[in-house]
């Protein structure tokens, strides 16, 4: 999906977040499973807001924070903002920026850093909306299902209706020059009351049209918002690793294909057994952990090697993916040869697979295709094997 080209992103960071009572520091930086608030809040708008229409808005002491929150997000383009006192200001300021630095945005979303879990797909539909009706401010809600009480001192004063009421989230979505506009009015009239951009936009006499919004889509704003297990917010390390392996045939009686024998005319030449299946798995596997490829754990070139079943390499990188933390969750092997003919097998091959790695059967996936007999695979020179792996890592097994 290309960049939105005419759409800034402003994301509010410069709160200190005193509601969720954190001691190590805003919400908007804690850790977040194996990332951060403020990094997966910037990965969500990653494929649809270029880098340099994005403005960060932080607080003045916070540039070590965001520096070290997102070191695995590229922010070199983006720009950062030194927010105010309220969020009315931060954003603000935001805004002025953008103004300021772009005269190519058409419109702007404004997103709350502390919500983290924002979907592609609500985005899209936010987008749409203002695409549809461009002069209007668009607001993703959910409406109010509990029923709502006023209090006063602890005690219960009232019931209100809930009628027609909805919960507003963010990213609310408006025409750059409109918002900015409302911004700075509401700022030279000292109206400093507002707690979301749209009941700026309300207040100018501008339209805001409702979209149906996403339960998922919290605001991270107290402790027990962040659990210690971070059970509700954790979020996987999904790693995907590919391999290649090709061996060409020599003279034989069998070839050995995913750990099973197959009788056939002819034998595939390798050091080893030169199971082309288990040779691209294996290094599907190190890719998952960055531990380089089959050469360099078993080099062709090491007679201890000579001969010996490639189930050994498979389990050697499925204990190097272990001993970083990884679960395998899934493998993928796609056999191309013309012959032997590779489906009175397969069952057998996924059986050895999910022994050799021990998991479950459907978590391993065995295909064969042809090659259309083009290419030395074509003329049965010998048959290639692509490999896919997925390993969670860092993963609480339940």
């Amino acid at each position: 999906m290309p960049y939105q080209q005419n759409i800034g992103l402003v994301i509010v960071a410069a709160g200190r977040g005193e509601r969720a009572g954190l001691e190590d520091g805003p919400k908007q930086y804690r850790r977040l499973g194996h990332s951060t608030v403020m990094a997966e809040t910037l990965k969500c708008f990653g494929s649809l807001i270029a880098p340099e229409n994005t403005f960060i808005v932080i607080h003045q002491d916070d540039q070590e924070l965001f520096e070290t929150a997102t070191k695995d997000v590229d922010v070199q383009k983006m720009h950062l903002v030194t927010g105010g006192q309220t969020r009315q200001e931060s954003v603000r300021a935001g805004l002025n920026a953008m103004a300021a630095a772009t005269q190519a945005l058409t419109h702007v979303m404004i997103h709350d850093a502390a919500r983290p879990f924002v979907s592609e797909h609500l985005l899209f539909e936010i987008l749409e909306t203002a695409g549809a009706y461009p002069t209007q401010g668009i607001l993703p809600t959910i409406a109010i299902s509990e029923t709502l009480k006023t209090v006063d001192n602890e005690m219960v004063t009232g019931t209100a209706s809930r009628d027609n009421m909805h919960r507003a989230q963010t990213p609310q979505t408006f025409p750059l020059n409109a918002i900015v506009d409302a911004h700075n009015k509401a700022a030279s009239e000292s109206e400093r009351g507002f707690t979301d951009d749209a009941a700026i936009f309300e207040w100018m006499g501008l339209p805001v049209r409702i979209i149906q919004g996403e339960v998922a889509n919290i605001k991270l704003t107290y402790r027990q918002d962040f659990p210690e297990d971070q059970a509700m917010q954790k979020l996987p390390d999904i790693r995907t690793g590919n391999g290649y392996d090709v061996h060409r045939f020599r003279q034989g009686d069998a070839v050995t294909l995913c750990g099973v024998d197959i009788p056939f005319d002819k034998a595939l030449d390798g050091h080893s057994d030169a199971d082309v299946g288990l040779h691209a798995l294996t290094d599907a596997l190190l890719a998952t952990c960055g531990a380089g490829d089959i050469g360099d754990h078993f080099p062709p070139s090491d007679p201890q090697w000579q001969d010996k079943p490639s189930h050994i390499f498979l389990a050697h990188a499925a204990q190097l993916v272990a001993d970083k933390g990884g679960i395998i969750k899934n493998v993928d092997i796609t056999l191309v040869a013309e012959a032997p003919k590779i489906a009175p097998h397969r069952l057998a091959m996924r059986q050895r697979l999910s022994q050799l790695l021990a998991i479950e059967l459907d978590r391993c996936s065995v295909k064969a295709t042809t090659n259309e007999k083009m290419g030395f695979v074509g003329r049965q020179e010998g048959i290639m094997a692509l490999a896919t792996a997925s390993v969670a890592y860092g993963e609480i097994d339940d």
